[in-house]
């Protein structure tokens, strides 16, 4: 059965939104997903389905967020094979530590990510921009926040993706290959 991961945007930062992760995990074993397991504090998680339609369960897991916990955020769903695609489609090679300054858009679908496209205007070297196929990356290596895109992206401009960095996706595409 397929594996997916569930990217919750802006829980758990600062003082709102706050969704601890065993509710999380409880809530999605609720829904009926099996496998269930999260990773860190930031709104990651992985389940197993045999539904295959990532829209689906970003409806499912929004709606019983808001109704479980009280926080409606969006909620990205993307499969092992979207997350494996994300991984050979980034064009930036970071190693160590430096993953954590790589930035990762997800979006539901490709039209968010591509009204992104204009943020490169911001981009100063030695940051660098990438609108992809199944997702966005912003390399920071000053820190996201020293960033004019990074800073847009994380706030209102990019209401409509999440962003997790490159370490985490690492750490999601290893997670959704297990079973």
């Amino acid at each position: 059965m397929p594996r997916f991961a569930a990217l919750l945007r802006g829980v758990n930062v600062g003082g709102g939104n706050r969704v601890p992760m065993a509710e999380l995990r409880a809530l999605l074993e609720d829904l009926g997903y099996t496998d269930v397991a999260t990773l860190l504090n930031s709104g990651n998680a992985v389940f197993t389905s045999g539904v295959r339609s990532a829209e689906r369960h970003e409806q499912s897991i929004r709606s019983a967020l808001a109704k479980a916990v009280g926080v409606d955020v969006a909620v990205i769903v993307k499969s092992g094979a979207d997350l494996l695609a994300v991984q050979k489609e980034n064009p930036i090679r970071v190693q160590g530590t430096d993953a954590s300054r790589l930035l990762v858009g997800f979006a539901s679908d490709s039209a968010s990510l591509a009204a992104l496209k204009d943020l490169s205007s911001l981009v100063k070297p030695p940051e660098r921009f990438h609108v992809g196929r199944h997702a966005l990356f912003l390399w920071c290596p000053n820190g996201s926040l020293q960033s004019q895109a990074g800073k847009l992206l994380l706030g209102r401009r990019g209401r409509d993706i999440t962003t997790r960095n490159w370490a985490t996706v690492l750490k999601l595409v290893a997670l959704v290959g297990e079973a």
